[in-house]
């Protein structure tokens, strides 16, 4: 079995000694190369292999590489179909995902600085400048070192890449607009950098360029100084340049764990992979979702082969901590109507807007900006196209809706100032070992103070997003929420996902206003229980317990049934 592809972005390392599971994307050069524009942005969430297509890119046109082109590329698309500017650029590379700066400016301004620094040095010494030239460790000024770089490089052919281009100025919006609007715009030094790039362009020293990142916020900073980019971010075309499509997937667990674990049920590992990883789309007409593809990988490279079982964890810690990083994002401009959106979105499943090119500046941070932040983040994706440039936008998949509900539930315990831990493991792992009793005084502490707040408004959506935002810490846990079996739908289903978890369990939610009548309430709500378990789908469930939950302004009741 071939090595999986994660965390290695060197697209050379990936395919010289052909070691690798390697997704062919090289086509998409070609498309590149037919566009009308030479220089062009793409935008994906974090952990699509942005930066492996970007390597890619790299060996393509470096003449540097010209002699071991054929090792390379020699059993892909483009290898086999080159184009006429293969190896025939000098690359200059500009990588900022690993700026970090906790919020300083001033920090980000030495960082953003060094980085610029170290690309030039590696360009003078990839092509053969002579030492003196390595005189930039004088200059500290990014727009300066740029003057300095391009007056050297005059008579040069450069293809300029750039990764995460905005993952530096996200950081410091997550804590300061104020000092993100300094740095990019007007006369901050973002901006500065980007008009020099434009002047390179001008005079032909750049003759190409691609330039990927995450979010359109900072793109007003490259559209005032910068005005000549392609952003391809929504072209059909492109839809899945970056991601795995279903058939790649297939084509990736075939070439891995099917053949080692012959004899597991195939379409059903396939579906669960779906469920967890798959949903993201960049064109509301393109035909494919894309799954994260890092995500996949993880899956892959950690699956059992030995006992042909699935990962102990679905999200790896580091992709999960990159998640919860952005998430600071959602406290940009107003942060009530985020948090009435995102409440809107965990209710209802779905949002409505319109998806903006890019932030303008000099406006005030509206509820389509937010929009396109959480969209671009991959938080959300298309649904469906609603009428117009408005589209419907849904949850894409299981690992951001528990990353939703997570974050949910701090966002509830610290608006409100509850005196419990959301986060708590601990009555969930009781909970599993069959002891109710930790997590029904949680939710009971939750709910009667949630629901005797009068600007809660609180109805029968609220009691079950609260009961699974606190469920969502149960990372040994399978949840579904209102799951479509035969027609019917239980609220919540909670399957262990290791077998040794002792109990699974199913609970059916009811909400009990003052004017309703209890045990009206009571037996409409056990006869849905049983008529949940007579479902062939959920008599399937082992070890399965189940609860009829009444909730009400003065707790929850929990009745077995």
């Amino acid at each position: 079995m071939k090595k999986i592809i994660y965390g290695n972005s060197n697209f050379r390392k990936v395919k010289i000694n052909n070691d690798y599971l390697y997704i062919d994307k090289t086509d998409y050069i070609e498309k590149l190369e037919k566009l009308n524009d030479d220089f062009v942005i793409f935008l994906r969430p974090r952990r699509f292999g942005k930066s492996l297509f970007l390597s890619t890119l790299q060996y393509y046109y470096d003449e540097n590489s010209a002699d071991e082109f054929d090792d390379i590329f020699n059993d892909t698309y483009i290898g086999k179909n080159p184009t006429p500017l293969k190896s025939s650029f000098r690359i200059l590379f500009f990588e900022f995902s690993g700026i970090d700066i906790n919020g300083n400016r001033e920090q980000l301004f030495e960082q953003f600085t060094f980085k610029i620094k170290m690309s030039i040095s590696k360009y003078f010494s990839n092509y053969g400048y002579p030492h003196e030239y390595k005189d930039i460790e004088k200059i500290n000024n990014p727009t300066s070192l740029m003057e300095y770089f391009f007056e050297k490089t005059k008579n040069d052919k450069i293809y300029l890449l750039i990764d995460e281009y905005d993952q530096f100025a996200n950081a410091i919006l997550a804590y300061s607009m104020n000092d993100f609007l300094e740095i990019v715009g007007k006369g901050g030094f973002v901006r500065s950098f980007y008009e020099v790039l434009k002047g390179a362009t001008q005079t032909g020293v750049i003759q190409k360029m691609f330039i990927t990142g995450v979010t359109p916020i900072t793109l007003d900073s490259l559209s005032s100084g910068f005005n000549i980019v392609k952003h391809i971010t929504y072209n059909e075309k492109f839809n899945a340049m970056a991601g795995f499509t279903q058939e790649e997937v297939n084509y990736s667990l075939e070439q891995s764990i099917f053949k080692v674990c012959e004899s597991i049920d195939k379409e059903k590992l396939q579906d669960k992979l779906k469920t967890w990883y798959n949903g993201y789309l960049f064109n509301v007409q393109a035909n494919k979702r894309i799954y994260n593809a890092t995500l996949v990988n993880y899956f892959i490279s950690e699956y059992d082969t030995k006992r042909c079982q699935m990962p102990i964890k679905m999200l790896d810690s580091n992709v999960a901590s990159d998640y919860k990083a952005i998430m600071k994002l959602f406290n940009i401009g107003d942060s009530e109507r985020n948090y009435k959106i995102l409440e809107e979105l965990i209710e209802n499943g779905t949002v409505t807007g319109m998806l903006k090119d890019r932030y303008d500046l000099n406006q005030s941070f509206k509820e389509d900006d937010f929009i396109t932040l959480i969209y671009s983040m991959g938080f959300i994706t298309i649904q469906n196209e609603d009428f117009g440039e408005v589209l419907e936008f849904c949850i894409p998949n299981y690992v951001i809706k528990m990353l939703y509900f997570n974050y949910f539930a701090v966002e509830l315990q610290q608006r409100n100032n509850l005196a419990i831990s959301f986060d708590s493991r601990r009555p969930l792992i009781d909970l599993a070992r069959g002891d109710l009793k930790p997590f029904k005084e949680q939710l009971n502490t939750s709910i009667k103070t949630l629901s005797n707040r009068d600007h809660y408004g609180f109805t029968e959506k609220h009691f079950q997003v609260i009961t699974l935002a606190l469920l969502s810490f149960a990372d040994f846990y399978f949840i579904d929420s209102q799951p479509e079996l035969d027609n019917k739908y239980p609220d919540i289903l909670l399957i262990g996902r290791d077998k040794k978890v002792p109990n699974n369990y199913m609970f059916e939610l009811k909400w009990k206003k003052e004017k309703d009548n209890y045990e009206t309430i009571k037996k409409d709500g056990l006869k849905q229980v049983e008529e949940y378990k007579e479902l062939d789908k959920v008599k399937s469930i082992p070890k399965l317990r189940s609860f009829l939950l009444i909730g009400s302004k003065d707790g929850v009741e929990f009745i077995e049934c």
